[in-house]
């Protein structure tokens, strides 16, 4: 066997392994509880904590000396100070750009006064299900699927096809969640599944841009804040749209059409590795 075919098998398999180690290391604990109890939810910040020790000795095992020789081994986990203040705004305002939409729509509806209220930060800092999803979640998941993942495709494929293949690891791993919508919320095999197969599209379709992210600026803490970020904003409520009437219905249309467009053109501009003191 050649030994970039070699090379290929190796990363590809570490990969898998790594993505199944990943939810296996949620799963192990075996709670009678769904993943929405405080029972489950400390346990599985354990196995968070954990991946973020595991997850980069096997990228360190799937690294070629070629990939090693080019970057330390702590500028390829993204973990850099050159370009940092430009990772944590950059990709960030970026992101908000692209739900100018859903953020519209939350101005017309009041619920953005919750941002300035202490109370809104002090239940939320006490709440376990929010610092999964605002913190451990975005922390563990892009430190494990982007940054001990990506790096290994990377070494054996072309940028583009690294970055469109990684986000599948991310998107089949949340198939897990079916087992919780099954056993504990009492759904449908069908419903449990096509609602598992929405989340497999629209994760993998963020985890694209999440790579492209990390690709690009070479910085953890730029896909762990949009990953934050998005997490916060959720998948957009274009449902609720039909209820504006008038002028505000026009003006949220607009600003999803403009949101987006402005997205497009400025995603690669904002993106640009120089400014992140980055060498693709």
């Amino acid at each position: 066997m050649e030994s970039g075919t070699f090379e290929t098998l190796k990363s590809i398999s570490v990969c898998l392994l790594l993505s199944v180690i990943y939810v296996g290391s949620l799963l192990i604990w075996n709670s009678p509880y769904s993943r929405d109890h405080p029972s489950t939810i400390k346990k599985r910040f354990i196995s968070a904590f954990l991946m973020l020790f595991i997850s980069p000795c096997f990228l360190y095992m799937g690294l070629t000396d070629e990939t090693l020789e080019k970057q330390t081994f702590l500028e390829i986990l993204g973990l850099r100070t050159q370009g940092l203040c430009q990772a944590i705004f950059m990709p960030l305002f970026l992101t908000i750009i692209l739900f100018l939409g859903p953020i519209s729509m939350e101005l017309y509806s009041g619920l953005s006064k919750l941002y300035v209220e202490e109370t809104y930060w002090y239940s939320n800092l006490t709440n376990l299900i929010w610092l999964r999803n605002h913190i451990v979640a975005p922390v563990s998941e892009e430190f494990t699927y982007r940054s001990c993942m990506l790096p290994l495709l990377l070494q054996c494929f072309s940028p583009q096809t690294a970055i469109l293949s990684s986000p599948l690891f991310f998107g089949v791993a949340h198939f897990h969640h079916m087992w919780d919508r099954i056993h504990h919320m009492r759904m449908s095999f069908e419903l449990a599944l096509k609602i598992s197969c929405f989340q497999f599209l629209y994760t993998t379709l963020f985890g694209a841009y999440s790579a492209y992210l990390f690709y690009r600026t070479g910085h953890f803490v730029s896909i762990m804040i949009v990953h934050a970020f998005c997490n916060h904003m959720g998948f957009p409520a274009i449902g609720e749209i039909t209820t504006y009437k008038g002028w505000r219905k026009f003006l949220v249309i607009s600003s999803f059409f403009i949101g987006f467009g402005l997205w497009c053109f400025l995603l690669k501009p904002l993106t640009e590795p120089s400014w992140y003191h980055h060498q693709v």
